[in-house]
């Protein structure tokens, strides 16, 4: 694995902030030295990488150092890797997708779409054959998510097989031929991507992402036949991983801190697979530990070139993510791939398009000489009529003379006939649009009238014959608008293939034929010629740590000295540096532990996290469900392992007898509804029930069982006879004075 560091310069939150620059880097020397603390306790870390860059670099320096080498592996039928890594707000996403404009901001996605496509054409356009296709995927909280699909809300699944490896089922692949079409794809996919604001930066990515590019090739060698072509599948998979977090620094909460969480949880994972596969010793490397190892499993420890950016930021803030990014990346360079070429892959989709090529090109040659054998049809017709004529050599002298008088006209219309078809047939060859068809059929129509009208103008006719002569002209006019419509399905028969095979043949990508191409690969060249230099440059800065390394074992040897004096003072220096290097080892050491034990405190938080919410759902389920139904749920539950999910086993009756008899037979009355159903509630259900309540859930809906009656009706008092008619008099306007003290009360 190549392994290369960029640092981004102090953004301007930084800048504000008083904060100060502890990161430095050398494109030369290819050390980044971290500095913690000032004066005599200032401490140094230096680490070394196949390439590092400043924050002066820029993006067209980085792809060329990084990822231009690589890309012609892949036109080879390599399989390579590029992914950024660091904590969130580095600038990965800046690294390797940049910005659309200005062109120098565009980083190492973007770059490879230009370099593909220039290497496509700077090759040999006579014997090869490419084929670029390209998809684009995210992972969400352990989540494959097809970032080119048009439903956004489906889950992928990962697949394993012995042949491909790890893949993405039903994952969506679109052919390209030119850089606009890529891009395009690019920005849809962009579109679709997450992202979120958190303090640290305000477009941070929550979701790892693979873009990868596809290239088949197709090379048929001097002498061969295009079916023994040698077909090579190359693939460059570019990956941007989501930033570390801590949540103290991103004041992440909500879905934030749980998308955060997943993230730490596979960078987490990817890490243990970097310090698995460098230690040697592990008879297991952890890669299902998470969807993103996984999918970066022949990235890591395959048959992958994989190229490593590490990012980092200068602030001293930020010292303890830039010190574990670092550790990260210096055991990563010690990972060793094996790559190997792809060769004749089972899967390739070049071969498929060959062959439905060819298969076309078959049924527009067929189509082409089916046309011909309808004129030669119209010819061999008139040979048998004339042998016809001639079967029977006798009666022939004694037909000569009603031939002259009665049938001549009949013999001259078919040949007339056979003559004007297999002319428009013949014409029709030629016929390029609709409209030349129509103007043969007119054409051809006119000399059949006029031939038509010079016999029907004929003295010697009778009108019979002239009758059958016009009988035969609108015969001739039925065929010749049949034969045009036939003509015309088959031209767009034809077109539809031709059209088809025009699509198809332009996604198939060839070298370069003009003198403009030519000089792109005039450009390539130049190019490699100064990669050839880098390379030398390269091969002389390993030399030189070689020399330092050699220099530095030279000071540990015995030396003879003149005197004492003189010995005293060579080993106090070298004491003085032997301190310094312990001091610094010390130091490290003791940074490499608090960062092992704030990744285990950040752990113990993550395990914190998943366990509230186990005990949330532990207590909805001890609250809300039955006993009885939570152990059956249980005893369904079984892990599968290619989703990594606990999946419910489907109730099934004849499996088990116990689980049968404990299978509850739904009622025949519950035909085609979610509950049982009584004959009551489905004629109410029938005649339609006003009250909305209840409507969507499935809940019994029963009527209410009204208690034995314990009370009694009110009704009003009686008024005693004597007394209603003392009020009666009373209220009465008549005479009601003289008549009350005659009234008897007693019994009132």
């Amino acid at each position: 694995i190549q392994v290369v560091v960029r640092l981004r310069p102090m953004s301007d939150r930084e800048l504000k902030g008083n904060t100060l620059p502890v990161v430095t880097a050398s494109t030369e020397k290819r050390e980044v030295t971290v500095i913690k603390g000032t004066g005599a306790r200032t401490l140094r870390n230096t680490f070394a990488f196949d390439n590092v860059f400043t924050s002066f670099s820029t993006q067209q320096e980085v792809f060329d150092q990084t990822l231009a080498p690589v890309i012609s592996d892949v036109l080879g039928g390599y399989e390579s890797t590029v992914f950024a890594y660091g904590q969130t707000g580095t600038g990965k996403t800046h690294s390797m997708e940049g910005k659309d404009e200005p062109p120098e901001m565009r980083g190492i996605i973007p770059n490879t779409f230009e370099t593909v496509f220039a290497d496509i054409d700077a090759g040999d356009s006579t014997n090869k054959t490419f084929l670029v296709r390209v998809s684009f995927l995210e992972i969400y909280n352990e989540d494959v998510r097809d970032l080119l699909s048009k439903d956004q809300s489906k889950k992928c699944d990962l697949k394993e097989t012995p042949d491909t490896g790890v893949y993405v089922k039903d994952l969506t692949s679109f052919v390209v031929k030119s850089v606009a079409e890529i891009r395009q794809v690019l920005e849809v996919g962009k579109k679709n991507r997450t992202v979120g604001s958190t303090l640290m930066n305000a477009d941070s990515s929550r979701s790892h992402s693979i873009f990868s590019i596809t290239v088949e090739t197709s090379e048929v060698l001097e002498g061969e036949a295009e079916e023994d072509a040698r077909i090579r599948v190359g693939k460059l998979n570019l990956v941007d991983l989501a930033g570390s977090e801590r949540q103290g620094k991103t004041g992440a909460t909500g879905d934030r801190l749980k998308e955060a969480t997943k993230i730490n949880l596979s960078l987490s994972a990817l890490g243990n697979v970097i310090s698995a596969l460098v230690d040697g010793k592990s008879a297991h490397i952890p890669y299902r530990d998470s969807k993103l190892t996984r999918l970066l499993q022949d990235s890591l420890g395959g048959n992958t070139k994989t190229v490593m950016v590490a990012n980092l930021g200068p602030a001293d803030y930020n010292f303890e993510e830039t010190m574990s990014t670092l550790r990260y990346a210096n055991r990563a360079k010690n990972i060793k791939n094996k790559p190997k070429i792809n060769e004749d892959p089972k899967d390739a989709m070049l071969r498929e398009f060959q062959e439905e090529i060819a298969r076309l090109k078959a049924a527009l040659v067929g189509d082409g000489s089916g046309g011909g054998g309808d004129g030669g049809d119209g010819g061999g017709r008139i040979g048998d009529q004339s042998y016809d004529d001639s079967e029977d050599p006798e009666p022939e002298i004694v037909e000569v003379e009603k031939v002259v008088e009665v049938d001549p006209d009949e013999d001259q219309l078919e040949a007339l006939k056979q003559q004007v078809q297999a002319e428009m047939a013949q014409k029709m060859k030629g016929a390029t649009t609709n409209e030349d068809l129509e103007k043969i059929q007119k054409d051809s129509e006119r000399t059949a009238r006029e031939e038509m009208q010079r016999m029907l103008d004929d003295r010697h006719n009778t009108e019979e014959e002239k009758q059958r002569i016009l009988q035969a002209m609108e015969q001739q006019h039925a065929e010749l608008e049949s034969q045009l419509e036939m003509a015309q399905k088959e031209r767009v028969k034809k077109l539809e293939l031709e059209k088809k095979l025009k699509d198809m043949e332009s996604k198939l990508l060839h070298g370069a034929e003009d003198l403009e191409l030519r000089n792109k690969i005039l450009e390539e060249a130049a190019a490699q010629g100064a990669r050839d230099i880098e390379d030398r440059v390269r091969l002389k800065r390993e030399h030189d740590d070689r020399i330092a390394a050699l220099e530095e074992a030279a000071l540990l040897k015995e030396e003879n000295f003149a005197s004492r004096k003189e010995q005293a003072a060579d080993k106090t220096k070298k004491l003085k540096k032997m301190f310094s290097k312990y001091q610094t080892a010390k130091a490290d050491l003791e940074e490499h532990a608090n960062t092992l034990q704030r990744e285990k405190e950040d752990m113990f938080d993550s395990i914190r996290l998943l366990k509230q919410q186990l005990k949330l759902k532990n207590t909805i389920i001890q609250s809300f469900v039955p006993p009885e139904v939570a152990h059956k749920v249980t005893q369904r539950a079984h892990w599968e392992e290619e989703i990594e999910q606990w999946v419910l086993e489907r109730l099934s009756r004849d499996a088990d007898p116990i689980q049968a008899a404990a299978t509850a037979v739904r009622p025949v009355s519950a035909s085609n509804a979610k509950r049982p159903v009584s004959d009551h509630a489905r004629i109410a259900s029938a005649l339609g029930d006003l009250n909305p309540r209840y409507k969507t859930e499935n809940i019994l809906n029963l009527e209410l069982d009204m208690p034995e009656r314990t009370t009694w009706d009110y009704e009003g008092t009686t008024v005693n006879e004597g007394v209603q008619a003392v009020l009666d008099i009373a209220f009465s306007t008549d005479g009601g004075e003289q008549l009350a003290p005659y009234v008897d009360l007693g019994t009132a």
